[in-house]
């Protein structure tokens, strides 16, 4: 039976059954899109590394004598409808049967099962056979309970699929070690400098270019450094083990001016593009750390390990759950707009112009910069949650809607009420202070709430807490800040909130 099989741009699985063997009644059809361009406008070197990563993997078909049919973005025989491209090549090839993966995306599951109900073929869909989970594990493992805790998802998860564990019990007698990855990097280790694949992408700008295909950001034409065919993904997790492991759980929270990288992997892109599966990551680091306990401690490991096999698993089984209503939730009611900094990354906050600007020239940020600088000063200046997603989604090379949607909806500006974690993730200037280095060249002072010179995120803060004190009333986690708040004299809190419906009128000045 002659058949069409569609591989999406996420789809990168080297190691999917589909190409395990050839057949000459077998084609792959590949396109790069102005869908996939403009639903959201992209950084970028996000764009340039899916096209990258995209023409890597279909040459790769074809060194193994897959056929593949491939579109880059500027050919005119593109049709740039996902619809289209897939009627025209099942009429021109007279294709019997129309076969593609499960997309991580609802938009696009909920497009190809629509465009499959119109084909005149029969059609076939197949997992992705990439993640731990299905769509569905989550929801069935939390059935019937009110709280969707991910330390009990993460803890089935090492017990499901043995890792660090022995028989049922997890290798050192504990499950997290949280507690220790919250060091302050001051210098004390030297980190080595981040692994690069230097490569010239003018030819992919020129086409861009051509067509108009708008986007944001920088980009270094003649070295674009991010790893984009799977042998560089696999350097790159190499790379990880023997020179970033040992440090990573350490100083996994910990920001510096001087250091963009820290000892993170930078594998999400490659993981998120599946050219490595979680499976083989964790695999090799646990594998390195058996063979490196001298050097290696547990908790450098375990803190790698929770991100990927807990987290990542985790936000993909709750997008799956709640959408497609989790992509409208705003249970805060906050309508505010995104200043003019979030794209120029032009302010004297020191904190939110070291991620911005870093999120703006290296599509990255690790996850307190998202979480903890950019994402609480969305949430404290009371962004609407559609601006801060469009924001996330297209800034990082590594975000796709699946795993950006519950991390910023949810986790970061708990505009999900609560679904995903259990308290809104805000902080005053003093968290910052204690996991960076920021503030000390600071134009604020982080230590004032009140004068022309004291760090935004302080009155910011109590002004939050203040105006959403009824819908966290009842919230066990905030009841130590709201006692703290109802201790602030009456006068002085009027001037606190004052100072941030000032700040919050103009944020471009700050």
């Amino acid at each position: 039976m002659k058949t069409l099989r569609l591989i999406l741009g996420d789809q990168l699985n080297h190691n999917h059954s589909w190409f395990q063997q050839t057949d000459e009644n077998v084609i792959y059809l590949m396109a790069e899109m102005r869908q996939e361009t403009d639903y959201v406008k992209h950084h970028i070197q996000k764009v340039v590394a899916f096209f990258l990563s995209m023409r890597n993997f279909a040459l790769y078909l074809k060194k193994n004598n897959h056929q593949v049919v491939y579109y880059e973005i500027d050919d005119v025989n593109n049709p740039q409808s996902l619809e289209k491209l897939i009627q025209q090549h099942i009429e021109n090839h007279s294709i019997e049967k129309f076969e593609y993966q499960l997309p991580d995306e609802y938009r696009l599951d909920k497009q190809l099962k629509q465009i499959c109900q119109n084909l005149s073929v029969p059609t076939e869909v197949f997992d992705t056979e990439h993640f731990y989970t299905t769509r569905t594990e989550l929801a069935e493992f939390f059935q019937g309970k009110k709280l969707l805790l991910m330390e009990n998802f993460y803890r089935m998860m090492r017990k499901k699929h043995d890792i660090l564990m022995v028989g049922n019990n997890p290798v050192g007698n504990q499950w997290n070690f949280d507690h220790d990855n919250r060091k302050k990097y001051k210098g004390e280790v030297p980190i080595p400098n981040a692994k690069v694949f230097p490569k010239n992408v003018t030819d992919i700008i020129r086409q861009l270019d051509k067509i108009e295909v708008q986007t944001f950001g920088s980009i270094d034409v003649e070295k674009f450094n991010w790893p984009t065919s799977r042998e560089e993904c696999l350097e790159q997790l190499e790379y990880f083990c023997h020179h970033l492991l040992k440090h990573f759980g350490d100083y996994e929270d910990a920001m510096h001016t001087d250091e963009k990288f820290l000892f993170h992997s930078r594998l999400s892109f490659a993981m998120n593009s599946k050219m490595l599966s979680p499976k083989e990551v964790i695999e090799q680091v646990v594998h390195y750390y058996h063979h490196n306990k001298t050097e290696i401690t547990l908790s450098q490991v375990e803190g790698f390990v929770r991100q990927i096999l807990g987290w990542r698993e985790y936000v993909r089984g709750i997008y799956w759950k709640e959408m497609p209503n989790y992509a409208n939730m705003n249970s805060l009611e906050n309508h505010n707009t995104l200043p003019d900094f979030y794209w120029t990354g032009k302010t004297k906050m020191n904190c939110m112009q070291k991620a911005i600007s870093q999120s703006l020239e290296e599509a990255y940020a690790h996850h307190i910069q998202r979480l903890m600088i950019i994402g609480n000063f969305s949430l404290l200046t009371q962004m609407h949650p559609d601006e801060v997603d469009a924001w996330y989604l297209g800034v990082y090379i590594d975000a796709i809607e699946w795993v950006e949607m519950p991390n910023t909806r949810g986790m970061s500006q708990y505009a999900d009420g609560g679904i995903l974690a259990t308290k809104p993730y805000v902080s005053s200037g003093s968290y910052i202070n204690k996991m960076s280095n920021y503030c000390g060249s600071c134009h604020y002072n982080v230590k004032d709430k009140l004068g022309e010179k004291a760090c935004p995120f302080n009155s910011l803060y109590w002004n939050f807490l203040d105006d959403k004190k009824e819908h966290f009333k009842n919230n066990q986690r905030m009841a130590m800040m709201l006692n703290l708040l109802n201790k602030i004299p009456a006068e002085e809190l009027y001037q606190i909130k004052l100072k941030a419906k000032e700040i919050m009128e103009d944020l471009d000045i700050i």
